[in-house]
Order: C-alpha cells, then structure tokens, then sequence
C-alpha cells in the first residue's frame, strides 16, 4: 500500500514473536517505496483493573524511534503510550515532528456498569493533545472503531497541531481523515515557546528513579 500510493505508512499494532520466545507490540514504519524504515516496539505495556497485557506481551526494546521521511520526522508510539508525557517528550528531543499513536481503545462494560474511570474518551483526546501542545508537534491520534467483545471502540481519530488545536477528527464509522500540516510551523513555535530550551533535566531525577 506504501508503494501502490508512494506514501510513508505508519502500521497499527502487528503481534511480533521473536526467536527469543518474547511478543511485542508492534509498529513498522515504510518508506514511499515500499521499504521498511524500521520498526518500534510498545514501550509501556498495561496491567491494570481492566487490561492485562503484561500477560503476553513484553515490555518494548526498541527504544523511542524517530525515522527521518518525506513526510518529516516521524516518531511512532502505540496506544498505552499515550498515557506517558516522558515518551512524547522523548520523541521531540530526538527531532520528531510529528508523533503518531495507533490505538485500540473504547469503552468496556464492565467499566459502564461499575462507573469507573471517568470519561475515557475526554481523557483520551486531551492527554494526546497536551503532548502536541507541551512539545510544538503534530500529533496524529489513531483508533479504531466497531465492537469486538465487551468493547465498544469510540473511533474518534484526529490530529492535533503544535499549537493544540484539533485540525481534523473522526467520528465513530471508518472513514479517511485529512489534515494539513505545515511543519515549518513546528521549529517556529518551538523557538517561540522555548519549552525544550528551558527543561531543567538536572531537576528530574526523580523521574527515573525506582519508586
């Protein structure tokens, strides 16, 4: 499909089995061409109330990866990913200009009839947003739609501007979505709003220290 359009394609999650007995989730980026750019595997991994992933897939090695592209810098993260500030942060620092997030992710029933949560779906976009907004970049938040099991996924895909605003959003039926992006407006808001120039890494230890 990359070849047929001459497009640089980000894939949704593909469960990769190493040699080693490991899975991973995980993203394969390909050039116009057709040529495999590389692949990202899921960094963060979730076991919570509802999700219990850390029961067959191992936690990411590939590292943040930023693939240089026709289409700009392009930095894949998968789904639970979104919930991580550090690895958007990550990204940018690494060049990204635009961060991509393919997704699977609706409401349970389990969850509705409890109450639990909150409201996903408000969490969801808002915290892909602030990424945009807090690093300058596009971000481009994909999910899927339909009903599989007790899971109804919302849909919802958009891209979000380095300034925060939502320049395109889908709704809850497949469908193509188009945005715009001018990249040239990533270097220019990040060299107005300074936020990479005025971290202060020497005060985040904390952050990676076990708890």
């Amino acid at each position: 499909m990359a070849r047929q359009h001459r497009i640089v394609l980000v894939g949704g999650s593909v469960f990769e089995a190493t040699d080693g007995g490991r899975y991973y989730n995980t993203s394969p980026v390909l050039g116009a061409n057709g040529d495999l750019l590389g692949i990202y595997r899921k960094t963060h991994i979730p076991e919570d109330i509802l999700y219990h992933e850390q029961h067959y897939f191992s936690p990411g090695d590939s590292g943040i990866q930023v693939f240089e592209t026709p289409a700009g810098r392009v930095a894949p993260l998968i789904c639970y990913d979104q919930w991580y500030p550090e690895a958007a942060r990550l990204a940018v620092l690494r060049g990204a200009e635009v961060l991509v997030y393919p997704t699977a992710i609706g409401l349970i029933d389990e969850a509705v009839e409890a109450n639990i949560t909150g409201d996903w779906e408000q969490m969801w976009r808002a915290a892909q947003v602030g990424h945009a907004a807090a690093n300058n970049v596009f971000v481009a938040a994909v999910n899927r739609i339909g009903r599989e099991g007790a899971i109804t996924f919302w849909g919802g895909s958009f891209v979000a501007g380095p300034d925060g605003a939502v320049l395109a959003r889908g709704g809850t039926g497949e469908q193509v979505l188009l945005a715009e992006c001018d990249l040239d407006r990533v270097a220019a808001l990040q060299k107005a709003w300074r936020f990479l120039e005025n971290r202060r890494p020497e005060a985040y230890g904390p952050l990676v220290a076990s708890p």
